[in-house]
């Protein structure tokens, strides 16, 4: 069963779109994204810490990422017509494939619901595209001031196009499986993906945020 998902994933087209804020920062390497940063710099044995021991939270066994968010001033309703807006608009950007889409918009309990699925890109140059399609669910409980995020039920499918192999964030990511034995750097493998996925994150977490301070 679980092969026979992966060959019609396969086989689904991605989304095409104009390019956002977070394509942008799709196309950057460790080694580029800060200006007059060296290789030699970028590849320091040092972690930084946003990556590191206790990064990637669990919950009741499942990895979840939560974050309560300040809307000072705004009433439920206008926070949820800001958060329900910016999940919707996500599900058609351009790093976006078909599947995205809202599972839940309900006005009256200031509940919204996304499932997405993504590419997310760990390098990208002429004649080498290393990249993992990224499934996960978004969810959004507003009120007056402020809203409850959550980001969970993680997974990952990977080298699609030659041997593709599916990851649990749970098997993944997590402190055991996501970083080395010292805790001090990224595992050689799965630390991308841990890397990736907390980039993501802050990134989505970050820009709900920017939207209800305006």
């Amino acid at each position: 069963m679980r092969r026979l998902l992966i060959v019609l994933m396969m086989a689904l087209p991605m989304v095409a779109g104009a390019q956002t804020e977070w394509d942008e920062l799709e196309q950057e390497t460790p080694q580029t994204s800060k200006k007059g940063e060296s290789k030699k710099k970028a590849s320091k044995p040092s972690e930084d810490p946003k990556y590191l021991e206790g990064a990637v939270p669990m919950v009741g066994g499942r990895v979840l990422f939560e974050k309560e968010i300040s809307a000072p001033g705004k009433k439920a309703s206008e926070v949820f017509s800001i958060v329900a807006a910016y999940m919707e608009k996500m599900t058609g950007q351009s790093n976006q494939l078909e599947q995205s889409h809202l599972t839940l918009r309900d006005s009256l309990e200031g509940r919204v619901n996304g499932s997405y699925q993504e590419w997310l890109v760990f390098k990208n140059k002429p004649l080498e595209l290393d990249r993992t399609r990224f499934l996960y669910n978004l969810s959004a409980e507003c009120s007056d001031g402020k809203v409850f995020l959550r980001l969970g039920s993680i997974y990952y499918l990977y080298d699609e196009e030659r041997e593709p192999t599916t990851y649990k964030a749970e098997e993944w990511i997590t402190d055991e499986y996501g970083l080395k034995k010292n805790k001090q750097k990224l595992s050689r493998v799965s630390g991308k993906f841990r890397r990736k996925t907390i980039d993501r994150k802050d990134y989505i977490f970050g820009k709900i945020e920017q939207l209800l301070n305006k």
